[in-house]
């Protein structure tokens, strides 16, 4: 049996939260730093995709918008096509005076096929921590440097 236990991230980043919502919801944004996804719409039943993984495999993730509170929460599923499991991601902003922390919970990891090494937590982990942890903070903290 899978660790059924949900991977979280929390950063904080130098940003208005207005700024951080923009970053994670704007597709012209979104491919500076996350994926380019010409499709997406921060609004409940937009569905979008987009294909991504290692040198030797590549994966189409298969997502649809299940949650949408403008400025503070989106959450969107994310399968992949052709194989089991479906998953759902949520980014929560929390605004803290000139900052924002950022919280992405990726949950229902364990519905993917444990026998597939590129589903393990671990290497949710290790995505996320790169685009959560280094990407994102890049980009949003390079702009407010050059304004």
């Amino acid at each position: 049996m899978q660790n059924s236990e949900p991977f979280v991230i929390e950063r904080t980043y130098n940003a208005s939260a207005e700024k951080v919502w923009k970053a994670i919801t704007d597709k012209d944004q979104m491919k500076q730093w996350y994926f380019d996804i010409p499709e997406f719409k921060p609004e409940v039943g937009v569905e979008f995709s987009f294909e991504a993984g290692d040198k030797n495999t590549k994966y189409l993730h298969l997502c649809k918008v299940t949650e949408d509170v403008p400025g503070k929460k989106i959450t969107y599923s994310w399968r992949y096509d052709g194989h089991e499991g479906n998953s759902f991601v949520t980014f929560e902003l929390f605004p803290e005076g000139d900052k924002t922390r950022l919280k992405l919970t990726h949950r229902a990891l364990e519905t993917f096929p444990a026998s597939n090494p590129a589903f393990a937590k671990e290497n949710f982990a290790k995505g996320w921590n790169s685009l959560i942890g280094s990407s994102l903070k890049a980009f949003l903290e390079k702009e407010a440097v050059t304004r």
